[in-house]
């Protein structure tokens, strides 16, 4: 099975291929959000990791340019998480990189990603270009700038769920998105003809019989009025690994004759490596959104 492909760039996150996933990748629990980013008129992408693990809470930062090249990475390891305020100074192009970030009151979920109570900063030449979190005003006294608002745009997220029929998740479909929550639901392990149904805020939009034979595919959906093309790949489920992960992505599009007019780059039977760069091409020219779910099964 190939994965799709994504925004995430293959010096980014690596997006694995899934026949080769263990068991032992079950047990991680990370999210990837990337946002595109602009410095003294260069654009970049900044991706954040949070992950969670058996040794603690722990945090990466990378930035890399718009050809994919790695400019910078700060990697906050899980057993250095208890200092949870900190920052770190570099040097990219003769320009001044500080990162600095503040979670000692920051309020978590039963996921990685905080809540609330915390900051995440990123400024260029003391230019604020990416602030996360719900204590602005102390982020900026830290970085020394005046309340702004950045000019980050959040184009993609990767985010791994859990479940034994029922996934469900928070989620937006675009950059200051309302949040909606989405459940996926697929019973894989009594029933002859498994089907998959797929809610967001309760309201089913998408419902697939007859699994087996559709076991991948795309379908196109409404939600906040936008189109959302989805994708799953169930194939693990239905004929691997009992503990393997399916692979749902949703790409927002900002108009239905763009929709229609990409369908040949989407055609899940030509999903390889090489459109990976296509869909970051698409993501920069304001095409959208991606979200990829990657939903493990716990037996």
């Amino acid at each position: 099975m190939r994965d799709f492909p994504s925004c995430f760039g293959e010096s980014g996150v690596q997006v694995a291929d899934s026949s080769s996933s263990s068991t032992s990748k079950a047990a991680q629990n990370l999210i990837t959000c990337v946002y595109q980013c602009k410095f003294h008129g260069r654009s970049c992408l900044i991706t954040v990791t949070w992950t969670k693990s058996l040794m603690g809470q722990g945090l990466c930062i990378a930035i890399d340019d718009l050809a994919n090249q790695c400019l910078c990475k700060v990697d906050i390891k899980p057993w250095l998480f208890s200092k949870r305020k900190g920052s770190k100074n570099l040097e990219v192009d003769s320009s001044k990189v500080d990162i600095y970030w503040d979670l000692s009151n920051a309020r978590f979920g039963s996921g990685p990603e905080p809540l609330e109570g915390f900051y995440v900063a990123v400024a260029f030449d003391q230019e604020v270009v990416l602030l996360l979190g719900d204590l602005k005003r102390e982020a900026c006294k830290k970085v020394d700038s005046a309340p702004v608002n950045s000019n980050a745009i959040f184009i993609a997220k990767r985010e791994h769920i859990f479940g034994k029929k029922l996934y469900g998740v928070k989620a937006q479909f675009c950059d200051k998105g309302q949040m909606h929550d989405v459940t996926i639901e697929c019973d894989t392990l009594d029933l002859k003809d498994p089907c998959l149904v797929i809610r967001v805020d309760s309201k089913t939009v998408m419902q697939i019989k007859r699994l087996k034979w559709k076991f991948r595919g795309n379908q196109t959906i409404l939600v906040d009025g936008l189109p959302v093309e989805v994708f799953w790949d169930v194939h693990n489920w239905l004929f691997g690994n009992a503990t393997g992960n399916a692979v749902f992505m949703f790409q927002t599009c900002l108009s239905a004759e763009k929709l229609w007019a990409s369908q040949s780059i989407f055609d899940p039977s030509v999903l390889t490596w090489s459109h990976s760069q296509k869909f970051r091409d698409y993501q920069l020219q304001g095409l959208g959104f991606s979200l990829i779910l990657y939903a493990w099964k716990n037996e």
